[in-house]
């Protein structure tokens, strides 16, 4: 199989990348390097352009014909998103349309879109099922949502299949560590927490320790991001074996709290994390977890290396590299 991964040099599209090449399937990038990495593009070609370029598309399909296509390629920050929503709209959503545009004009049918729990909002239930209403409560979120929309309409006409996968909190690292999380800005608790033991950021900001959970911090879902790789390989063999459109969380139904992944770290690199109280952030929900039934039921998914430890030991591994430590 060769399958075109949009936004393939980045964190997550790599690592699916290099899992596509491992079974020996040819993965395609193609990313405009905004945000990705030019060396996280090792297990097969680089076609440089923007999603929202039909051109550049059009280039792509033409010269490597792929079976499928994984799109991953978006902005994700939520903070710039609610300072600059006419950047996410355009992105995300106008670069989406882009995409399911030019596999129309290709005859290419099977996609596996790159979604997120953001489009479920405040839950009222947790763990959070797929049955669960979809409210965003942020722009970033609203844009996912807008695309699985759009994605439902499609694939009512028979234009094509969609698999969107709805991630939990994507961390870890390539246990080789070759690949790993390179955010600018980092927002994300586990390499900000590393950073802090490395001493590479004065204190680790805790926002907020009064919520009403076991230890008073925020408990989230966290997924390694090579088992969210293997989720996406069942997922587009699932769609190439006939079967019709599905959406379904990915995460591992366990939550972390804040303060434990704190201790993890402390744990994992020997080191003391400083810590900084603020007030809770508005919009963060005291507990975000989600319901894994449906994952195992359509892609046999099984999380293997998604236990805290070794998600932090996995990023650690890859820091220390990367800050040459």
């Amino acid at each position: 199989m060769k399958i075109l991964v949009l936004g393939g040099a980045g964190y997550i599209g790599s690592h699916v990348c290099k899992a596509i090449a491992a079974r020996g399937d040819t993965p395609v990038v193609f990313d405009n390097l905004s945000a990705g990495h030019r060396d996280f593009v090792r297990w097969g070609p680089l076609v440089e352009g923007d999603i929202r370029d039909g051109d550049a598309l059009d280039h792509a399909f033409a010269a490597h014909q792929p079976d499928a296509v994984m799109h991953f390629a978006a902005s994700i920050e939520v903070g710039i998103g609610e300072r600059e929503p006419l950047a996410f709209w355009d992105n995300n959503v106008s670069g989406s349309l882009s995409v399911f545009a030019a596999m129309q004009r290709h005859g290419c049918k099977v996609i596996v879109f790159s979604s997120t729990c953001a489009v479920y909002g405040q839950p009222e239930i947790v763990p959070i099922t797929e049955a669960e209403s979809r409210k965003p409560g942020n722009v970033y979120g609203r844009t996912k949502l807008a695309v699985e929309t759009a994605l439902e309409d499609l694939s009512r006409t028979g234009a094509l299949r969609y698999a969107a996968l709805r991630y939990f909190n994507a961390a870890g690292a390539s246990p080789s560590a070759e690949i790993g999380e390179k955010h600018d800005p980092e927002t994300h608790l586990i390499p900000n927490a590393l950073k802090a033991a490395a001493g590479l950021l004065p204190e680790f900001t805790l926002f907020g320790d009064d919520y009403p959970t076991a230890d008073g911090t925020c408990v989230r879902d966290f997924i390694h991001v090579d088992d969210l790789a293997i989720g996406h390989l069942a997922a587009v063999d699932r769609l190439a074996s006939g079967a019709e459109s599905f959406a379904c969380n990915l995460g591992t139904g366990e939550g972390i709290s804040v303060k434990q992944v704190i201790d993890a770290v402390e744990k994992v690199t020997g080191l003391p994390v400083p810590l900084k109280l603020h007030p809770r952030r508005e919009g963060d929900a005291a507990i975000l977890s989600s319901n894994t039934q449906r994952a195992r039921d359509l892609l046999a998914f099984n999380p293997e290396r998604s236990d805290i430890e070794t998600i932090v030991a996995d990023a650690w591994r890859f820091h220390r590299k990367d800050w040459s430590l």
